[in-house]
């Protein structure tokens, strides 16, 4: 393979400081740089009678065109050590550079990642968290470890990110991830990899998050009640998200009440993360159009059938839900499609949309309801709130009658 332009100038420049003096060279070597010559004398392993040969002894200095100079200023300091009689071979433990292959090796790393876990679990995250959202990518990053002897932070970590789609969620989460675990070995982070962690917004739907239109709702209760593997509690399960925006976790521990005739939830199941956590809320009932106030007698039958146990009592309430979505997006239409890209949060971000567009509630009064923030409703919402309020009032001036001239 050709050398590139930028060593073949640094190898110039390495001749002319040594004044012309030939036998030494640099050459670049598995993504390393190192300095070879049959002048440098005999490594401590071999035997005083070995025979004369050229030797390579690697350079700290990265392999990199923005890092000649101090490349050049290693190499000749190695040169002139060895002219003078005084170089030594450094020690083995002491001769890898600052990002060296010691600590990215599979076992070193997993100690950092056992130390991060001990330190994180019941303070900050749960088991069921660590489990799901942080040991895949730790495991991801292990195993490319694995792979070979990496002596660059940068380059075993760019080539494990890249291993997810560009602008990803996943890929977002594995950047943070690994930031986290690097910071708490006390690693100076990469900062050439931020362009890596990509904008999840840029591959965002354009219209704004996927929620259940009221069509979809029916067509899915409708699905619900015609499978065989689903019963009068799983029934109540999925109208609790459609009537109470709420997350398939926060169905452990709900209670359901009913004042003045109307459905209310009672949420006790905190959501906890590096955030902060939610504690208890009241949230009532907003059934979607065509929905009864009573919302098809909910409180009714959660008293008379309950929760289904195999979600409550699951660790990821979510997970069974998600399968059972999955199955009911594959059976034949009743009345209208359920599209593959709808989730169970798609319920969740239906009623965020009836609050605010059909209720006119402030991102304020939406948020306490769905238990976050305000930014993070406006996050996730904003753009879904705000169009067909600006596209109103576009039409609005657009419709508005010309000023009379003369006034």
């Amino acid at each position: 393979m050709a050398s590139p332009p930028w060593l073949k100038d640094l190898s110039r420049s390495f001749k002319r400081s040594r004044g012309g003096r030939g036998g030494w060279f640099l050459q670049l070597h598995h993504d390393r740089l190192r300095v070879l010559s049959a002048e440098l004398p005999l490594r401590p392993d071999e035997p005083a009678a070995a025979a004369p040969k050229v030797r390579a002894v690697t350079l700290q200095t990265s392999a990199a065109p923005d890092k000649t100079s101090e490349a050049l200023t290693e190499a000749m300091a190695i040169h002139e050590a060895v002219m003078a009689g005084t170089w030594r071979w450094p020690d083995p433990e002491d001769c890898l550079p600052a990002g060296n292959e010691r600590r990215l090796r599979p076992e070193e790393l997993n100690k950092v990642i056992l130390r991060l876990e001990k330190g994180l679990l019941g303070e900050t995250v749960g088991i069921s968290t660590w489990q799901r959202t942080y040991l895949p990518y730790y495991g991801k990053l292990t195993q490319q470890a694995a792979n070979r002897h990496w002596l660059l932070d940068e380059e075993l970590l760019e080539t494990t990110l890249r291993h997810w789609a560009p602008n990803s969620r996943s890929r977002q989460m594995a950047f943070n991830r690994y930031r986290q675990l690097w910071k708490a070995a006390g690693w100076p982070w990469p900062e050439s990899l931020a362009p890596l962690r990509g904008n999840g917004k840029a591959v965002a739907p354009p219209e704004g998050v996927r929620a259940f239109s009221d069509e979809e709702i029916t067509e899915l209760r409708a699905r619900v009640e015609a499978s065989l593997r689903l019963g009068a509690a799983d029934l109540v399960a999925w109208d609790c998200l459609v009537a109470f925006g709420l997350r398939p976790a926060e169905l452990k521990g709900l209670v359901l009440l009913k004042e003045q005739g109307h459905p209310v939830a009672v949420v006790s199941h905190a959501k906890r993360n590096s955030r902060g956590s939610t504690g208890q809320r009241r949230v009532p009932a907003v059934p979607p159009s065509g929905w009864p106030a009573d919302c098809q007698q909910l409180v009714d039958r959660f008293l008379t059938y309950g929760l289904p146990d195999c979600v409550v009592q699951h660790r990821s309430p979510g997970e069974v839900l998600s399968q059972q979505l999955k199955r009911l997006q594959q059976r034949q239409a009743i009345a209208a499609e359920l599209p593959s890209e709808l989730t169970s949060y798609g319920l969740r971000h239906a009623f965020a949309l009836r609050l605010g567009l059909d209720l006119g509630l402030h991102v304020r009064e939406s948020a306490a309801l769905m238990g976050h923030s305000p930014a993070v409703h406006l996050q996730t919402y904003g753009r879904r709130l705000e169009m067909p309020r600006l596209e109103a009032r576009v039409r609005e001036l657009v419709n508005r009658p010309p000023l009379d001239a003369d006034h």
